[in-house]
């Protein structure tokens, strides 16, 4: 296989991986550009004793550690630090290292052998690393949900999980119509939505609606993720495959509270 194709095959999810990361689309593409373009110039390269999966990670996260690791805001030229003012400041001074690790484990399935060479650490500071920032996230992030899926079983299962994490579920819609009402009725402070919906109306039109009336973060679900992470148009920030279990859940509920709370703060 080509280096060409061998980078194309884990693209969408390594984007996927860094807007998570970073906590906006934009900046999340350009920390992956920025790698493709130092592969490309021969800057950097794949490790040859790595699989091909783990060796590009690794290439990202030497890029990312190198031109924005340690910021302390998604958007924030490289170098810049944020107000640790705010009420949000023991969130703020969480370790880049351990979201990397957070995200890499639970997002990405790694294992913490994984994770190690990656960032360039043990596996079992990687496994410290992800549960440090876990503990954190519990700790400061509880919200109320929106839960937008036609799939009853599902929405049970995302229902159980997100309330076992300590959110509050306050509706579950299965349509278009239902989650905008819905929405307005309790002004949730996360919104977990299927791409698809029970009247074939669109998950991705339910959110547009709803953001149009109010501000929370959006976690899409999707089966077919790669239908939506093509690099051709406007993607989600979080986005969650089918089937997914408990701890990518909590990763990805944790990062989108995390930048969206920073973000608030900010304005």
């Amino acid at each position: 296989m080509s280096l060409k194709e061998t980078i194309a095959a884990h693209l969408p999810y390594l984007r996927r991986h860094a807007r998570a990361l970073t906590g906006a689309q934009k900046s999340g593409d350009a920390y992956v550009r920025a790698t493709l373009e130092a592969i490309i110039a021969g800057e950097a390269s794949l490790a040859e004793d790595l699989p091909p999966r783990t060796a590009l990670y690794r290439t990202f996260h030497t890029i990312w550690a190198s031109g924005g690791g340690s910021l302390r805001g998604p958007d924030a030229p490289a170098g810049l630090t944020a107000d640790l003012s705010t009420p949000e400041e023991r969130l703020q001074r969480l370790s880049p290292r351990s979201r990397e690790a957070l995200l890499l484990s639970a997002l990405d399935g790694f294992s913490f052998q994984e994770i190690g060479a990656i960032l360039g650490v043990s596996a079992a500071d990687a496994e410290r690393l992800a549960a440090e920032s876990q503990a954190e996230m519990e700790r400061e992030l509880e919200t109320t949900v929106l839960i937008i899926e036609d799939e009853a079983m599902i929405a049970l299962d995302i229902k159980e999980l997100t309330e076992e994490l300590g959110h509050a579920v306050v509706a579950i819609a299965r349509t278009r119509q239902e989650a905008v009402r819905l929405a307005r009725q309790h002004r949730p402070g996360l919104v977990l939505a299927d791409i698809q919906l029970a009247d074939d109306s669109s998950g991705v039109d339910a959110v547009s609606d709803i953001l149009a009336d109010m501000d929370a973060p959006v976690i899409f679900v999707t089966a077919f993720p790669e239908r939506l992470l093509t690099g051709e148009r406007p993607e989600p920030t979080y986005l969650l495959t089918k089937p997914f279990d408990r701890t990518a859940l909590k990763a990805t509920i944790g990062q989108a509270l995390f930048f969206h709370r920073r973000r608030a703060e900010a304005a």
